[in-house]
């Protein structure tokens, strides 16, 4: 994956809304019994087309969340978001999770799992097609699904690029 697209952001410039993806009760055995932690996935995004995920572990789910907020808000990425939805279709990978968006019509709804889903929405993404192929790992959706928006390029760009219109680029 080509790291010119993804475009970095700094979250004290924006209002985040945080989504909890998963949490994981972890056991550590020792000789006194077992010690439980917990590992938090969290997404956060401003529902305009920027979103970042993170992940806490603590001995409380509290402070796992909170960690894994502050996580996230480090790896904030900017996605291109064309009326509501993706641009155009785009296939990402990450480890042994595989996920494919596609662009849908007004009204559609965000058709996508769990995971996916979190991630779609904390973008802002309202209408889009999507399927998770291989793991179901949340850890591997979720970054398969951000490597998926940040292959995304905008119209705009896209025009500027091959020096022609906006209108050619959607009509050809």
């Amino acid at each position: 994956m080509s790291t010119a697209n993804i475009k970095r952001v700094k979250s004290s410039e924006i209002e985040l809304k945080d989504r909890l993806v998963s949490i994981q009760r972890v056991a550590k055995v020792t000789k006194g019994g077992r010690t439980f932690s917990f590992s938090a996935i969290v997404v956060v995004g401003d529902e305009h087309g920027v979103v970042g995920y993170g992940l806490g572990k603590a001995k409380e789910v509290t402070e796992a969340i909170s960690k894994g907020v502050d996580d996230a808000k480090k790896s904030l990425v900017k996605v291109p978001v064309h009326k509501g939805t993706v641009p155009h279709e785009a296939h990402g990978k990450y480890s042994g999770g595989f996920v494919f968006l596609k662009p849908a019509a007004h009204g559609t709804g965000v058709i996508a799992g769990g995971a996916m889903r979190a991630v779609l929405e904390s973008a802002g993404i309202t209408d889009v097609l999507a399927k998770s192929k291989g793991s179901s790992n949340p850890h591997n959706v979720v970054k398969a699904t951000i490597a998926a928006l940040a292959k995304m390029r905008d119209p705009f760009t896209v025009a500027q690029q091959r020096g022609v219109s906006l209108d050619k680029v959607f009509n050809g």
